[in-house]
């Protein structure tokens, strides 16, 4: 059966597309294996503290905050005729440059401005390459092959997952048997296959054709056309003639046509970006305004403000105090990936009919159960039950994962499904930039609660405080469930 489906997919979108896609989403999850190495490099090498490692993470993830910027370059201004492809070998350049500069350069890597740096330019390259692949799936999957959308988001999903688990189980490891410069080195790798595989990435080019080829079919057309040589043409009398160039041709070299006979090729390409441009931004703000998606995105974004994010504060801690290794940890991350798929799951057999406003409420409900078990093990309420403190980890990232694939789920596919043809890239990116946005803003609100509190490496008195807190907030989004149209399901209405 696997195989059938294979062919099928195969047969569907070709085994270029199909490649591309699985490595794309692969190397996403994969990223777990480098960053492990990247927060211990921060912590036992550049010395810094909780609050100023969050800090330094919330700033190099800053590009994900921007991706519709990515998706409106792409879908408006090809590059030598191509919208995806030349924007995928970009993004993947900068996705590669900075891991070989890091495993090269230790004086790069031992400054924790320049490591700052360059995590800002591979997560740009990242990110980019995300909105890239996402535009790159709407396209195939729409029209006649609209029937495999699942079966290509479910092959997505499934090699981030892979990703995840492999990079997860690797990371961990591979931080007690080799050097942190070697970890960046290996994963090069990923983005250099990557980038030889776009050299096999088909795309039809959209180029319009030269200045000169367009005024020497002018020209044939004069000849069936006497008399519309001049560049005044009297439209009423040329319809037949300007009617055949607008198939042909884009509007833009028609007006400049009949604006003048010296056509200027750069003009007209930068006339005709700026209309799409234009167009892309209507079209994007017309969308965004529909309340279907314009609430859930406001709750979606003030869910993650309202709650500071205290995970680099509790690596720490876990580190630090509770001595577990990173193997260990590299482990609790497989069982949050396997928690996040057990919540697509459930999400897709029992939530997807739901009522929004209830899965959105549960959600939130449990994540306070999550700060629950972090209370536990900072108070270490677990000891009185001899509850090892490892398992109350492992379960605590299973859970919060799953959790929040609840919360995921739904806008996924209110987005995707409202995505009009030609901003795909753009409106796909602007929801997940408000969630990043979100995501971004409550570790800056976490970094501020930990230096406020006063935590460090060495004192984690004012932890358990920080978890209170951080509980409570969990619950205030409830309160702003008015945002979310009162009908609205998991899944789009029917």
């Amino acid at each position: 059966m696997a195989i059938g489906w294979i062919r099928r997919m195969r047969a569907a979108f070709g085994a270029s597309f199909l490649w591309i896609v699985s490595l794309i989403y692969f190397t996403q999850g994969f990223r777990s294996f480098v960053w492990t190495a990247v927060s211990y490099q921060m912590k036992d090498l550049l010395k810094l503290s909780p609050s100023a490692s969050q800090f330094m993470f919330s700033v190099a993830f800053f590009p994900w905050n921007v991706k519709p910027l990515y998706g409106i370059l792409s879908d408006c201004i090809p590059i030598r005729g191509y919208k995806r492809k030349p924007y995928l070998v970009i993004a993947t350049l900068l996705s590669l440059f900075p891991w070989v500069v890091l495993g090269l350069i230790s004086s790069l890597r031992n400054s924790h401005s320049s490591m700052t740096a360059l995590l800002t330019v591979q997560n740009l390259g990242s990110a980019m390459a995300d909105v890239v692949i996402d535009a790159m799936i709407a396209e195939a999957i729409r029209s006649e092959r609209a029937e495999f959308a699942g079966d290509l988001q479910s092959l997505s999903w499934s090699m981030m997952a892979l990703g995840g688990i492999c990079g997860s189980l690797l990371g961990g490891y591979a931080l007690s048997s080799v050097r942190i410069d070697v970890i960046f080195l290996l994963f090069s790798a990923l983005p250099a296959l990557q980038l030889l595989s776009c050299t096999f990435v088909k795309e039809v080019s959209s180029e319009i054709p030269e200045t000169g080829d367009l005024q020497k079919d002018i020209h044939k057309e004069e000849e069936l056309y006497p008399g519309s040589r001049n560049s005044s043409i009297d439209v009423t009398k040329s319809k037949d003639l300007i009617r055949r160039m607008k198939r042909s041709y884009s509007s833009k070299y028609m007006d400049t046509y009949l604006e003048s006979d010296d056509v200027k090729k750069q003009q007209s390409l930068g006339l005709t970006w700026y209309r799409s441009l234009r167009s892309a931004m209507f079209q994007l703000c017309d969308a965004f305004r529909r309340p279907l998606i314009l609430r859930p995105m406001a709750w979606f974004f003030f869910s993650h403000v309202t709650v500071p994010n205290l995970s680099t504060v509790m690596f720490y801690y876990q580190t630090e105090v509770l001595h577990l290794e990173a193997s260990f940890l590299g482990t609790a991350r497989v069982v949050g990936w396997l928690g996040l798929m057990i919540g697509t799951y459930v999400y897709n057999c029992y939530l997807k009919r739901m009522k929004l406003r209830r899965i959105l409420m549960l959600a939130h409900i449990g994540i306070a159960v999550v700060n629950l078990l972090d209370v536990a093990i900072v108070s270490g309420a677990n000891a009185h039950f001899s509850i090892p403190d490892k398992y109350l980890v492992l379960g605590s990232s299973a859970v919060a994962d799953a959790i929040n694939q609840f919360k995921f789920m739904p806008f996924l596919i209110l987005s995707g499904q409202l995505c009009p043809p030609g901003i795909e890239g753009s409106l796909f990116a602007l929801f997940m930039s408000i969630n990043n946005l979100g995501s971004t803003l409550g570790s800056l609100y976490g970094a501020a609660l930990a230096s406020v509190l006063k935590i460090s490496s060495d004192s984690f008195d004012n932890l358990l405080y920080g978890i209170y807190f951080q509980l409570f907030s969990s619950l205030i989004p409830i309160g702003f469930l008015f945002l979310i149209p009162k009908e609205a399901r998991g899944l789009v209405s029917e």
